[in-house]
């Protein structure tokens, strides 16, 4: 839905009367006259406003014999307010661009001079951590101890705890003191 068609149902749905027929008609369609007497309105004030539910999209119009009916277009009810307001892909980017920000925010407060201050306890923080420092080794290549460890003290002291983490983390794998970077 379009954001000038989302402004359009709330703006229908911020009436009183309109609310009413919406309710009225939840439970099936109705013509203009049976709404009239519920809502205790004229049959022209009730038409005049199926006409603005109806350009929202909530309520659809036709004709049998001399009467109009109103059905409700549940369709549009049964969406969850956020998705009305955002579209899916703006959902999506917003999502990752939420991520980013997060991730650029964790590593400028644990990354100083590009040295790890302190390995974080929250394991969120430690994956990114952990994702900074495997950008180091290149994809493809083997790696004995030794070299992994020079890496990852570029970054911090401790880099047994951290050698460990990458592979507990599943971003390095290794085998017979051979290291490589996963995936």
């Amino acid at each position: 839905m379009s954001e000038s068609q989302t402004i359009l149902l709330f703006k229908c749905l911020s009436d009183a009367t309109r609310l009413q027929l919406v309710k009225a008609l939840a439970d099936g369609p109705k013509y203009v006259e049976l709404l009239s007497e519920l809502l205790e309105r004229t049959p022209s004030t009730i038409s005049f406003h199926l006409k603005k539910l109806e350009e929202a999209g909530l309520v659809s119009m036709h004709k049998e014999q001399y009467y109009a009916v109103a059905t409700l277009n549940r369709q549009i009810l049964d969406q969850q307010l956020f998705s009305l307001i955002c579209s899916p892909g703006e959902q999506l980017d917003m999502q990752a661009e939420r991520e980013q920000q997060y991730r650029e925010k964790v590593l400028q407060n644990l990354f100083e001079y590009g040295k790890l201050k302190t390995i974080p306890v929250q394991r969120k923080k430690r994956r990114i951590v952990l994702e900074e420092i495997a950008k180091r080794f290149k994809p493809g290549r083997n790696y004995a101890e030794k070299e992994v460890n020079l890496i990852i003290a570029d970054f911090h002291d401790d880099f047994c705890t951290l050698r460990r983490e990458l592979i507990a983390e599943g971003i390095m794998a290794r085998e017979n003191g051979v290291y490589w970077l996963k995936g």
